[in-house]
């Protein structure tokens, strides 16, 4: 069993409140560490989904009812073409719970005031810029002047990662996908079932949509945009001029044209185009190691994302109970967690090549989509492997490392 008994979490946003979660429950004391105010997180973020995995990952942190409370279930996805017409769907794997759909924002206060409830202390306005380490600790320094020292470190903030640039200053940093995002709910009700996602491969954009229970629908749309734009730069442009960008974009097609004609300016979220991270050479170093987002992003389009980096926390916490040592316990969650992170990013990256067809492309998947969902693409074995995935969190980390 280690000695470690203490830890530093860096980030509050979604990794770093489960990574805390999950280390109380392996008897390591954690505190968060947030750069922001304590509000910076609301209104942040559009919709995403956390699959089946996810949701048992949260059990083991005691978090899935709070987050189930804040999201709407869903199963199936059902793929469409611009005209409203189905090209086939991805049901879900039988057997399986359904996945939560839900805002960001409202992910991010469920797992804070679970984590709060729990007794962990969360500290607010601590923007890192550098550490000290010695044999037995290590020591972080705050941009307000103020330190904090623990057995170890752990980086949970975000794609451009501070911690991951200390622990590898020549590391790759994040890649661009060329589509713009945007979200929102419009005050329009469309057809289909609250417990389905749907899919729409427009000609000049892609749009998803989430039937809620009130009546309203959720949406979001990817617009090609070659160009790196970083989501303050995206809103600088008047929500105005983006929805009438989108509605041209959109045209004529269904339901995109009900939802945006149905959609309040203010109530736009415009996010720019999104950052992934390639594969991370190096996911520690000393007594420092990533988590989430700073180590593996995968594309939205994995649709695993946020269960990803919940899995992640939970691994990393029972690989510190159980292994004898920072250092091996480090090697042992890198070696469980990267080859199935980096497989479900592989596949999110092919998913976003689809998204912007033009005609041509359209016409094809209006006659490949519902045979390959029916055979090799179907919703068990596309999704089958990656949402039955289970952590037992009672089996000692080293039996799995040594059987791997």
């Amino acid at each position: 069993m280690t000695t470690v008994r203490t830890a530093l979490v860096i980030g509050g946003g979604i990794a770093g409140p489960a990574a805390a979660m999950a280390l109380r429950r392996a008897g390591i004391e954690a505190v968060v560490y947030e750069a922001y105010a304590e509000s910076a997180a609301d209104g942040v973020g559009a919709m995403l989904g956390i699959a089946p995995n996810g949701i048992e990952a949260l059990r083991i942190i005691g978090a899935d009812e709070a987050v189930r409370a804040v999201g709407q279930p869903t199963r199936n996805m059902l793929m469409m073409d611009g005209r409203g017409r189905r090209l086939g769907a991805f049901n879900a794997p039988q057997g399986l719970p359904p996945g939560v759909a839900l805002w960001r924002a409202d992910l991010h206060r469920a797992l804070r005031d679970t984590a709060l409830a729990q007794g962990i202390a969360f500290r607010y306005g601590k923007r890192l810029v550098g550490v000290e380490e010695r044999p037995d600790g290590i020591t972080a320094r705050f941009g307000d002047g103020t330190t904090a020292t623990a057995d170890v470190l752990i980086g949970a903030d975000g794609i451009r990662s501070t911690v991951r640039a200390l622990i590898d200053p020549d590391n790759p940093g994040p890649e661009h996908v060329p589509l713009l995002n945007f979200g929102a709910v419009a005050g329009a009700t469309v057809p289909g079932d609250t417990e389905n996602m749907y899919f729409v491969f427009g000609r000049r954009a892609f749009l998803g949509y989430w039937p809620q229970l009130d009546g309203t629908s959720a949406w979001f749309v990817n617009l090609p945009h070659r160009e790196r734009v970083t989501t303050a730069e995206a809103r600088r442009t008047p929500s105005e001029e983006w929805l009438r960008r989108l509605r041209e974009a959109v045209g004529d097609e269904t339901p995109g044209r009900a939802l945006l004609a149905r959609t309040d300016p203010k109530d736009l979220i415009v996010l720019g185009t999104m950052g992934i991270m390639p594969s991370v050479p190096r996911w520690y170093r000393g007594r420092m190691v990533l988590v989430g987002d700073s180590v593996h992003a995968p594309s939205p389009s994995s649709g695993q994302g946020a269960s990803l980096a919940v899995e992640s926390a939970v691994q990393l916490a029972r690989c510190l109970r159980d292994l004898p040592d920072v250092p091996s316990a480090f090697a042992a969650y890198e070696r469980l967690r990267r080859p199935r992170v980096e497989k479900i990013a592989a596949r999110a990256a092919k998913t976003n090549g689809t998204k912007a067809l033009g005609p041509v492309g359209a016409a094809f998947m209006r006659l490949f989509m519902p045979i390959a969902t029916r055979t090799f693409l179907s919703g068990e074995k596309t999704l089958g492997p990656e949402q039955r995935y289970r952590i037992d969190w009672d089996a000692p980390a080293s039996a799995l490392v040594n059987s791997a």
